[in-house]
C-alpha cells in the first residue's frame, strides 16, 4: 500500500507542471553553512609582517556558520620558523565567535587562537626573560562594519606570540573592500600594533589592493608597507632570519604580494 501511494505521488509531481519546483521551494533553508578555502600567494604577511621569509605560502581552511549567527572555523598556512616559531613551519588558527547583520551594519564578537606545531618558545627572550613552550597567541576582538568599511579591535589575553611580559598587548584592524562589478575589486587596510613591554615592537602596517574574479578563481595584487623597524644593520626588532641563520631581511619592509584563491 506504501508502495502504490509513493508512485501515485511521483506520477502526480510529473504530471503537474512546477509542483516538484513548488514543493522543494517550500522546503525550509537549512540553518548550517560550511565553506572552504584554499589560496597560493607570493608571501605570507601577517598585520604587514613578513612570515615566510619571501617565499610562497599555500593557506587553506573551513568555515562553519549557523543562521543564529554562531561561526567556528579553521585556517592554516606555512611559516618560516626566523619569523620567531622555532622549529616551526606551521601556523594553525582556530577561531569561532558570533556575528550578524542589521541592515547596512555588522557586529562580529569572538576569540582566536594562534598555534604553532612543534615550536619552542624559549627562543623568544624579552628583557632577559625567555618564553615558555610552544608559541601560540590568544585574542578576542569585537568588530563593526558599514556597507565597505569595517573597524576591528583584537586584544590578546596572554603573552602575544609567547613574547615575555606582553599580555594586553593590541591591534586595530581599519578595512575597505568595494566591488567595482564585472568581477573587480579594490581593497584597503590599516593597521597599528601596540605590542606590550617590547621595545621597537609598536609600529602600524597598510595595505591597498585589487581583485579580480575569474571563474570563481580570485587573482590579487596588494601593495603592502610597515613603518616597523627592522633595519638589519643595527639589528633593530623586525629584522628575521631564514631560521637557519644565514641570510636576514627587514620582515617590515615594503612589498606587492600577489596571488589566487578560490572559496568553495
Amino acid at each position: 500500500m506504501r508502495k502504490s501511494i509513493l508512485t501515485l505521488s511521483v506520477a502526480a509531481a510529473l504530471a503537474t507542471p512546477g509542483l516538484a519546483a513548488a514543493q522543494a521551494a517550500a522546503a525550509p533553508a537549512s540553518p548550517h553553512t560550511v565553506t572552504g578555502n584554499i589560496g597560493l600567494f607570493s608571501e605570507y604577511r601577517f598585520r604587514g609582517i613578513d612570515q615566510t621569509f619571501g617565499q610562497p605560502a599555500l593557506q587553506g581552511g573551513f568555515d562553519y556558520a549557523h543562521s543564529s549567527g554562531i561561526y567556528i572555523g579553521n585556517w592554516n598556512s606555512n611559516v618560516n620558523q626566523g619569523a620567531g616559531f622555532a622549529g616551526s613551519n606551521l601556523e594553525m588558527d582556530f577561531y569561532g565567535g558570533w556575528k550578524k547583520s542589521f541592515g547596512d551594519f555588522g557586529l562580529d564578537i569572538g576569540a582566536i587562537y594562534y598555534y604553532y606545531p612543534g615550536s619552542d618558545a624559549s627562543f623568544l627572550v624579552n628583557n632577559g626573560v625567555a618564553g615558555d613552550g610552544k608559541v601560540n597567541n590568544k585574542e578576542i576582538y569585537i568588530g563593526g562594519s558599514w556597507k565597505f568599511l569595517s573597524l576591528k579591535y583584537f586584544h590578546s589575553i596572554d603573552d602575544y606570540f609567547s613574547m615575555p611580559d606582553s599580555k594586553g598587548s593590541s591591534y586595530v584592524d581599519l578595512g575597505f573592500t568595494y566591488d567595482l562589478g564585472s568581477g573587480w575589486g579594490v581593497n584597503a587596510h590599516y593597521g597599528m600594533l601596540k605590542f606590550k613591554n617590547v621595545t621597537d615592537g609598536d609600529y602600524s602596517d597598510w595595505k591597498l589592493g585589487v581583485t579580480k574574479d575569474i571563474g570563481g578563481y580570485v587573482f590579487g595584487a596588494a601593495y603592502i608597507d610597515t613603518d616597523a623597524k627592522g633595519d638589519c644593520d643595527v639589528p633593530q626588532f623586525y629584522c628575521f632570519g631564514n631560521g637557519i641563520g644565514t641570510k636576514t631581511k627587514d620582515a617590515g619592509r615594503s612589498t606587492v604580494v600577489i596571488s589566487v584563491s578560490k572559496s568553495f
